[in-house]
């Protein structure tokens, strides 16, 4: 499925990737490969990315957490995600 991640700066984050999971105001929630369509308020913590070939962009490095070659997460303070046809839109504070 197809990911972008945009702040307000720019887009930090825009590639395939194999799961999504994000800090919604319900509590914690993933997203994997044909995922329902869904819309959702998130609220501070880690948006958890993990792909097999995840590229990002040299000057976007520094603010997301490299956990290993395939997983990644990005601290935000709020947001909202949108899933539909197997593309997640997050907007991120």
């Amino acid at each position: 499925m197809i990911l972008e991640i945009v702040s307000p700066e720019a887009t930090l984050f825009s590639g395939e990737v194999t799961s999504v999971a994000v800090p919604g105001v319900n509590g914690e929630f993933q997203m994997l490969n044909n995922h329902a369509p869904i819309v959702s308020l998130l609220k501070e913590g880690n948006v958890k990315i993990v792909g097999s070939d995840l590229k990002i962009a040299k000057e976007f490095k520094a603010k997301f957490n490299k956990i290993n070659e395939q997983t990644f997460w990005l601290p935000i303070n709020s947001g909202t995600i949108e899933m539909n046809d197997n593309k997640v839109i997050v907007l991120a504070d």
